[in-house]
């Protein structure tokens, strides 16, 4: 319905200026609360992580439970609160109340407001993680009533545009803090009660679809029979474990050898009677759901070594953005906006998803995921590189210009060298998001390519979280090797050419771990069908702005 259609835009668009916005958080925690530069990229880290990982719990609670239209629901909720509270967290909002000073400046910061602070991003990584999570199946859900006409597609992507650019714009001219997290936060209220209307007034006549339970279930009660059923033996004869083919609404897949262990959950017991053991789901379980359960430990290696790949994206929103932020940005006599490299990285991201597609819908598509993956990684490693040599030739004009002490001033070299890194960065996040899910598309089984994406992304996002860990244990070898951290208090004391080199060492190794994994991988036969952009869910790419 057309209100739907509205509701799922308006969704799209608030996310979309937030994440340009909250993109520059990196900023905030070094200019106005003076962190010390790892202490401010763990706390952007592990607040991106989240927001990649808990998408796996949001879905199977809607799936199982609570259904996409809630999750939605809760998701515009957990984001206005977490908005307001990094608005409210702001110095001169709660400055004179709390006995503060009102100016952007650390000794302004009191212990309310970074409960405050904290708390805000708790909520907003709740709210974007339950969005991601939903908003593409409820998103199609939607789609399946009312198709958009191509003009209705048009007209969307060209405000999607709009508000991209007034983002640009409003973080470029707009320089106090509390008013950009307050526009931020106004959107958040006026989504919110957008969708609460929706939901309550015009959703009662069309009630939301009930939820059909959760695949991740099926992978739960396979390992729980399996081992209950451990001192069972298997039959020498696998045609005598339980198969319901009765089941029309369910993928039917054939026994295969591997992880035999798992194959007796389908053993079929002599006592009770079948049929009472059919009756208890978590004693007997089918040959297509261990099936499934074999298919999705099988890709467990596979997604291990997108780890290494969330090391590097996690390093455009932190260190990158601070190397931005410390040079100049003097184009004639105007000033370029940092915001204006997050709008470069995300559409060359964007753009290499769109470019790659054509190549994923050709008829070499059982190759062209795998290959697409190695491809991110290339990209990866040529990041790295890029941003080694970059920062090297920075800390040069640091040195010669005797600015290491001098952590304030602005360094005379043009900030538009780092647009390499970017770019490549995005390419590689782009190539990457697409190949995973064609992976996940081709491999999976049907109810669970969902959730094979989730866990793609997930095994991602705990490479950003972990490269809080990484920094950590880079920092301890580099000091004790040689007598000097690389990660100082300051940008310029710091050596993250270093680093980038390490990362850039990890991505090549990375690489050769994955092509060995990718080449034992038992691969499925790709269903029939192309992966032409039609066949992307909706929103795809819509719900991923951090």
């Amino acid at each position: 319905m057309e209100y739907i259609g509205i509701l799922i835009r308006l969704q799209k668009w608030v996310n979309l200026f937030s994440g340009y916005i909250l993109w520059l958080m990196m900023v905030y925690l070094t200019d106005v609360w003076e962190l010390k530069l790892i202490h401010a990229a763990a706390i952007i880290n592990i607040w991106m992580g989240f927001i990649k990982i808990l998408p796996i719990v949001f879905a199977y609670l809607a799936d199982a439970f609570l259904g996409n239209s809630f999750v939605v629901l809760f998701s515009s909720f957990s984001s206005m609160i977490g908005l307001g509270l990094i608005w409210m967290s702001t110095p001169p909002i709660l400055g004179k109340s709390n006995g503060n000073c009102t100016q952007y400046k650390p000794e302004c910061i009191g212990e309310q407001q970074k409960q405050l602070f904290y708390s805000g991003l708790v909520f907003t990584a709740l709210g974007m993680a339950a969005l991601s999570a939903c908003y593409a199946p409820f998103a199609q859900e939607q789609a399946e009533e009312a198709a958009a006409s191509n003009s209705t597609r048009r007209v969307g992507w060209c405000r999607t545009h709009l508000v991209a650019f007034a983002a640009l714009l409003i973080a470029a001219f707009v320089k106090p803090w509390a008013i950009l997290f307050g526009i931020c936060a106004i959107l958040g209220v006026v989504s919110f009660f957008f969708c609460l209307i929706f939901r309550v007034c015009l959703g009662v006549g069309n009630p939301a679809p009930r939820p059909q339970g959760s695949p991740l279930t099926t992978i739960f009660r396979v390992l729980f029979v399996a081992a209950s059923k451990s001192f069972c033996s298997r039959p020498k004869d696998t045609n005598e474990l339980y198969e319901n083919s009765d089941d029309s609404l369910r993928e039917l897949l054939p026994h295969t050898n591997g992880l035999r262990c798992l194959d007796k959950a389908a053993i079929i017991e002599a006592e009770p009677v079948l049929e009472q053991q059919e009756k208890k789901r978590w004693s007997l379980c089918k040959v297509t759901e261990v099936e499934e359960t074999k298919l999705f430990i099988r890709t467990i290696p596979i997604w291990m070594t997108f780890i290494v790949c969330g090391f590097v994206s996690s390093l455009g929103a932190t260190y990158f953005l601070e190397q931005a932020n410390h040079l100049d940005r003097r184009v004639g006599k105007a000033k370029a906006p940092l915001i204006l490299f997050y709008w470069f990285y995300d559409h060359f991201r964007k753009s290499f998803t769109k470019g790659f597609l054509p190549t994923m819908a050709s008829s070499t598509r059982r190759y062209i995921s795998r290959i697409g993956i190695a491809a991110a990684m290339i990209y990866a490693t040529l990041a790295c590189i890029a941003a080694a040599k970059i920062e090297t030739r920075r800390l040069g004009v640091v040195k010669s210009h005797d600015l290491i002490d001098k952590p304030n001033e602005r360094v005379p070299m043009t900030v538009f060298w780092l647009l390499f890194q970017f770019v490549l960065l995005g390419c590689h996040d782009g190539i990457h998001r697409l190949s995973a899910y064609g992976l996940s598309l081709d491999q999976a089984p049907k109810s669970m390519v969902k959730y094979f994406n989730l866990f793609a992304r997930g095994f991602f996002g705990l490479g950003v979280m972990g490269s809080v860990v990484l920094v950590d244990i880079v920092g301890k070898i580099s000091e004790k090797r040689t007598g000097t951290n690389w990660f100082q208090t300051t940008l310029n004391a710091s050596r993250l050419d270093n680093y980038y080199w390490v990362l850039a060492s990890l991505g090549a190794v990375n690489l050769v771990i994955y092509i060995v994994a990718a080449c034992f991988y038992r691969y499925r036969v790709p269903r029939d069908g192309q992966l032409a952009e039609g066949l992307l869910p909706v929103g795809f790419m819509d719900d991923d702005h951090i």
